[in-house]
């Protein structure tokens, strides 16, 4: 078997074998296979696509390439959620004390910032002394501690997924559904993870500009993943403009506990209620999200998902005390207030223009092993729908560099659209799909 006569098949569009597949990662995992025969298959796939019972086989073989967690003798019910990447998004940090104060356990294995996105690892490293670099037996420990645990993807667990996600990005193969599926489903498995909530953003801020296109995502998640034996919701959810009032790193961890402490965002609140109400549902403690909801926003009133969070950051080696000294004041020096240029209505701030000056500012990286700052960031004090007064602000801007604000400036001034009259009112949740 040889790796040029794969390639050659795919792209011809023909479907590979259970062999071929496991041929090619196995090969590319164990170094007999380079790069550039990789990247040539992965844009082969990007093109010719794969059908779900590739997608199922690779999902699998990428699985297998390594580790899996094993929470047997915690109980559960183990249920993750995941997000494909937005701008101010931050609901993992709320929704994960929220549903553990509802017994239900979430094992999270999260990624970093790339791009215009933001990455949950990033965030929670904002927080002095906070480790996301969790061994297997501390991530066992903390869940069944705290009922969830944050960490990043290691060497050992779905390597060929590590592999794979950097070739992607620098091949222009990163939208590729059903390698999406595969590096998602295959890594949400590995982490233990026995239902799953998936958030899918579809709009400027998402990778998945176009909502038919984020539905075709949707259901290969759901279809993949049941096909796994997992039971899987995915919402499609807005995301032309950022979620919540904060972004950048410290920022968007303050802004989940002011969520975690009745005072969130409503657009912030309203999608991670929903996802959060969903979790529930596969979790077996509601019957309906209907009925997971009202759970959720009843314990968020007993503060007891707020000290959850506390308790987590001293778990994972957070200075608790330091952190909440910081709330509020842990910002760069480089700062500006941006205006209303004329007075109306804000349309709205376009969520991808934000995350671009968010690479600038610092929040974000162009490069896996570019550095983010902690106190670089945004806090909007208009939004879509808002009345607004010419000269008025709009936003506070902290910046690591005066470069990096000089630069972001114009994008952020660029980002903000206005209107005569009042904007219809967004939707931010479009969909849900589900397996059966």
């Amino acid at each position: 078997m040889r790796a040029v006569d794969i390639i050659m098949k795919k792209r011809s569009g023909g479907e590979l074998s259970r062999e071929e597949i496991e041929f090619l990662i196995g090969g590319y995992v164990g170094g007999a296979i380079p790069d550039y025969q990789v990247s040539a298959w992965a844009m082969a796939v990007f093109f010719k696509g794969m059908t779900p019972t590739e997608t199922g086989v690779l999902t699998e073989v990428m699985l297998k390439s390594g580790t899996v967690i094993d929470l047997h003798g915690i109980p559960g019910p183990f249920i993750d959620k995941h997000s494909t990447g937005g701008v101010g998004d931050k609901t993992s940090l709320i929704l994960a004390p929220l549903v553990a104060a509802l017994g239900i356990r979430d094992p999270m294995m999260s990624g970093r910032a790339l791009g215009h996105t933001g990455g949950t690892l990033d965030k929670l490293e904002s927080i002095p002394g906070y480790k996301t670099n969790l061994s297997v037996e501390q991530f066992r420990e903390i869940i069944q501690k705290n009922g969830f645990a944050m960490t990043g993807q290691t060497k050992e667990i779905v390597p060929a997924d590590r592999l794979l996600y950097a070739l992607r990005d620098v091949s222009a193969t990163v939208e590729s559904i059903p390698l999406i599926t595969a590096s998602i489903l295959s890594k949400k498995v590995a982490e233990g993870a026995e239902g799953l909530v998936f958030d899918v953003k579809f709009g400027s801020g998402a990778f998945m500009k176009d909502p038919q296109e984020a539905e075709k995502l949707a259901r290969s998640l759901v279809d993949t993943g049941a096909a796994m034996g997992k039971r899987i919701i995915a919402l499609l959810t807005d995301m032309n403009e950022p979620l919540g009032n904060m972004v950048g790193n410290f920022l968007e961890v303050e802004e989940s506990l002011d969520c975690l402490e009745g005072h969130g965002p409503a657009d912030l609140m309203e999608v991670t209620l929903e996802l959060a109400a969903r979790m529930v549902v596969l979790g077996n403690r509601a019957k309906t999200p209907s009925e997971g909801r009202k759970m959720c926003e009843a314990m968020l009133l007993t503060q007891k998902p707020r000290q959850l969070f506390l308790d987590n950051i001293k778990s994972q080696g957070g200075d608790v005390e330091k952190f909440l000294s910081l709330r509020g004041n842990y910002r760069s020096p480089h700062q500006k207030v941006l205006t209303a240029a004329r007075s109306g209505f804000i349309k709205r701030i376009d969520a991808y223009q934000v995350g671009i000056a968010g690479v600038y500012l610092g929040v974000g990286r162009n490069r896996t092993e570019d550095a983010v700052s902690p106190t670089a960031g945004l806090q909007f004090h208009k939004k879509g729908g808002d009345p607004v007064r010419a000269g008025e602000p709009i936003m506070t801007v902290w910046a690591a560099n005066d470069g990096g604000l000089q630069a972001a400036i114009p994008l952020l001034q660029g980002a903000v659209e206005y209107a005569d009259s009042a904007p219809g009112q967004r939707t931010l949740i479009l969909k849900e799909i589900a397996s059966a």
